[in-house]
This record gives C-alpha cells, sequence and structure tokens, in this order.
C-alpha cells in the first residue's frame, strides 16, 4: 500500500481577496520539496473566485495532459504534450477560476516568468508557456463580475511554496461547488485538495493537486457519499441511482459547463511528455471512483501530469507510478471538500468541525 500523507489545520477567516495561505493555513502535510513545486493561491473571497497556480520552484516542469469532459475551458493545452515544439516543456500550470474569462488572468504568471528569464528560449528574450483549465464559478456564490485578474495571478506565483499549502475554499476552489444535479439550493461547497502517496520503499512518490467543482457527488473510499446532491429529508441524494432510475432533472441548460474538476499529479521521478501523458490518462480513475458521475457532458474535467523537466530516471515500474496518482488524486479529492467551508448557504463539510 502506498504511503499517504495530507494536511488539516483551521485557520482565521478574512474577507476580501486575500493571497496565500492565511485563511486556512496548515501545519502539516504534503511537502512538495522533493517534486520541484511551489503552490501559490489568490482568492477573492467576496467576488467567490480565485486562481491556483503550480510552478517549478526554480526550473520548468515536463508535462501531459488528458480531457476528460466536453465543457472545458483552456489555454495552451497542447504545448503540454509530445505533438508541441516544446515537447511538453512548461513553466507553470494555472487552475483558475472565472469561466473563460479566468484565463485572461495568465498574463500574470507569464509577466512574473519573464522578469527571472523563465520560460521557452527565442530571439531577445524568453516566452513562458504556461498551460492553464478554468472552473465555472460565475454563480451562485459570489459575484457574476468577479474574475481572477493578472495581479491575482502574479501574486499567487510569488507567494507560491512547497510545504504547508491552504486547502479547502481557496484559491480556485473558493466558489466551486458539487452535487448540482437537484439545482444549487441543494448542492454542498468544492474546494482545493491536496495528497502525496509514496511508494513503501520512498523510491518514488506522486502528489496531486485537485479543483472539485462536480455535477455530482463526492465518494469516500468506501463509495459513500460524503458531499452532493441532498434531498429533502437531509440525506443524499445520490444522483446517479437517480438518474438510473429516470428521475425528473433540471434541464441541461441550467447546469451546462457550469461544472469542472482540475487536477495536477506529479511524480517525483523524470518522465518523457509520453509517460506523462499516459499519467495524466491513468490518473482519472480517481475521478471516476470519487466524483459520480465524472466526465461528463456537463463537465470540463481536465488532468495535468508533470515531472520534473531532467534528472536521473527511477527504476519504477510505470503501473506503480500509476497507481500512487490515483492513490494520491483519490485522498485529494477527499480532503478538498472536506477542509471546504460552507458559503452564501451552501453548507461544506469543515461547518461540521467550526472550520
Amino acid at each position: 500500500m502506498p504511503r499517504m500523507s495530507g494536511e488539516t489545520r483551521a485557520g482565521t477567516r478574512k474577507g476580501g481577496s486575500t493571497v496565500g495561505d492565511e485563511r486556512v493555513s496548515t501545519s502539516s502535510g504534503p511537502d512538495l520539496t522533493r517534486f520541484g513545486l511551489a503552490v501559490g493561491h489568490a482568492t477573492d473571497e467576496a467576488g467567490g473566485t480565485g486562481i491556483t497556480v503550480i510552478r517549478g520552484v526554480d526550473t520548468a516542469l515536463r508535462a501531459g495532459v488528458t480531457i476528460f469532459g466536453r465543457a472545458t475551458g483552456s489555454r495552451e493545452l497542447h504545448a503540454a504534450s509530445p505533438d508541441h515544439i516544446v515537447n511538453g516543456r512548461v513553466d507553470a500550470i494555472v487552475l483558475t477560476g472565472g469561466s473563460a474569462y479566468g484565463l485572461d488572468a495568465v498574463g500574470g504568471v507569464m509577466r512574473w516568468m519573464e522578469e527571472r528569464g523563465r520560460g521557452f528560449a527565442v530571439g531577445g528574450g524568453v516566452v513562458p508557456i504556461v498551460p492553464a483549465a478554468v472552473v465555472f464559478d460565475l454563480a451562485p456564490l459570489g459575484r457574476f463580475g468577479s474574475r481572477p485578474t493578472v495581479e491575482m495571478a502574479y501574486q499567487a506565483t510569488e507567494s507560491a511554496r512547497s510545504r504547508e499549502i491552504t486547502e479547502g475554499s481557496v484559491g480556485a476552489g473558493t466558489g466551486t461547488t458539487v452535487g448540482k444535479l437537484l439545482g444549487i439550493g441543494n448542492a454542498m461547497k468544492g474546494g482545493f485538495g491536496c495528497s502525496v502517496a509514496a511508494a513503501p520503499d520512498d523510491s518514488v512518490a506522486v502528489a496531486a493537486m485537485v479543483v472539485v467543482n462536480a455535477l455530482g457527488d463526492v465518494r469516500d473510499a468506501h463509495g459513500e457519499v460524503i458531499a452532493g446532491a441532498r434531498n429533502t429529508s437531509g440525506g443524499f441524494a445520490d444522483v446517479v441511482s437517480l438518474m438510473r432510475h429516470g428521475a425528473s432533472l433540471p434541464k441541461r441548460g441550467a447546469r451546462a459547463m457550469q461544472n469542472t474538476t482540475l487536477a495536477v499529479v506529479a511524480t517525483s521521478a523524470p518522465l518523457t511528455a509520453v509517460e506523462l501523458a499516459q499519467l495524466a490518462r491513468a490518473a482519472g480513475a480517481a475521478f471516476f471512483r470519487r466524483i459520480t458521475p465524472a466526465g461528463s457532458s456537463s463537465d470540463g474535467d481536465v488532468i495535468f501530469a508533470v515531472s520534473p523537466e531532467s534528472g536521473a530516471r527511477v527504476a519504477a515500474d510505470a503501473m506503480i507510478i500509476e497507481s500512487l496518482a490515483v492513490a494520491a488524486l483519490e485522498d485529494a479529492i477527499e480532503r478538498a471538500v472536506r477542509l471546504a467551508r460552507g458559503s452564501e448557504g451552501i453548507p461544506g463539510l469543515a461547518d461540521e468541525h467550526g472550520n
């Protein structure tokens, strides 16, 4: 069995836009140092949106990507593949709120990178390569006109760190919800989660970072719904069961393109762009185990996989790395909802524990 590490500590709630880990700080848990990664958040709590930047601490990364849903909003995805001239070499991955509007914020990450000479070398300078994907959080929380800005993205990149990474209702997880199939009045709060799984001999490890904004329910390791669509008696409706039995559901137009789960899995072992594309695809098993339904026509689910751009190859079987990715991502999905605070009448699991 893989060794798992997570983190939980409640912090002080603040209004307005915040950067870094002030609101739900953490005392222990995943340390991403061995992955060469740093994670930064910027949060507009009043606006119900935010942005999360995952970058190399001081070097570029190699990346792959796979798409599971039909409602995806993205930028530079093709660069995170072996088919692009950069061969999967990226400087950061951005997960952002604001739907397609949020893609404009990526300019802040590029500015931060260019100031430090980080990017794909071209004549006269560098061009930072920053693939990005969005979640829809323009409603119901916050304000429709609130979107992550270039300044927020710059600040998130600047404040990124490898330890004590904030989870829950923060960054791109600020305005997210789950269990929307029966209408937003019966939904629950989504969020951002992070976890690490390592091989028993610690020869290789995989980290997972995820923003959960799902149409469906989120389940624990035993298959029980822990966050999702609620019924009139206060329990969970189990939307997959309802769909199988032909229950009357809201019109698709009311829920289309408003659901997306975004994830990044990172391995400590240097991999090729081809291998990373496969790792991202294999990690999707975590989506289908823990989020029901996932990858539907109303979801924009995307998984990135990253590794160090260079370094000594690790003699680890690909399927071992893939299994670690699934384990880490499953745990991160659960943490994303367990650490999420309720907002504007939509309850979160963290409310039960006073967070």
